[in-house]
């Protein structure tokens, strides 16, 4: 698919080539949303939020080369609404649950080993990490995705990177995953 051309046609309206593309991004959709969110009925919202907003300001993208940035930038700013509009009371049994099953997959998948861990940082932390090492975004355009100064993602990655070779050492050590 030729991006620019898929691009300047959704900007001008039609209906395919805007369809073409969320096809094309829709790992990466996914991906940012589950670095950010915790279910995949939270993700399948994000994401289709995420679609109808792109769709209807498709108009106000300046630059076509933007195109990706200015869609996840959309995703992640649905992903904070949705975790502002949650509650986070967890009955009991249902945690039990939750981590039973998190133990029992996390020795199957190291994907999803890998997002447990993740899950263990701060969520500021976490989307950094998810932008950079998995959707290979450059400092500069994570700058632009969230609004923050070079500096500030520059930090946030470091941390990031202290925390997880901590949890790393932890896990290796025999030790569980948050400190729990």
């Amino acid at each position: 698919m030729e991006l620019e051309f898929e691009i300047k046609r959704a900007i001008q309206g039609n209906k395919d080539s805007f369809s073409n593309l969320i096809r094309y991004y829709e790992c990466s959709l996914y991906k940012v949303a589950k670095s950010i969110l915790q279910s995949d009925e939270d993700c399948a919202d994000a994401i289709q939020e995420t679609i109808l907003k792109a769709y209807k300001s498709i108009g106000t993208l300046r630059e076509m080369q933007f195109f990706k940035t200015w869609l996840i930038r959309i995703l992640i700013n649905e992903c904070r609404n949705i975790n502002k509009a949650k509650v986070k009371i967890i009955p009991i049994h249902e945690l039990e649950n939750m981590l039973c099953e998190q133990q029992m997959t996390a020795s199957i998948h190291d994907d999803m080993e890998m997002e447990e861990i993740l899950n263990c940082i701060e969520y500021d932390l976490r989307t950094v990490v998810a932008l950079y090492y998995f959707e290979e975004f450059s400092v500069k355009e994570i700058s632009g995705i969230l609004d923050i100064p070079e500096g500030t993602v520059k930090s946030r990655l470091s941390r990031a990177r202290l925390k997880l070779k901590d949890i790393f050492r932890k896990n290796i050590e025999g030790g569980e995953c948050c400190g729990r």
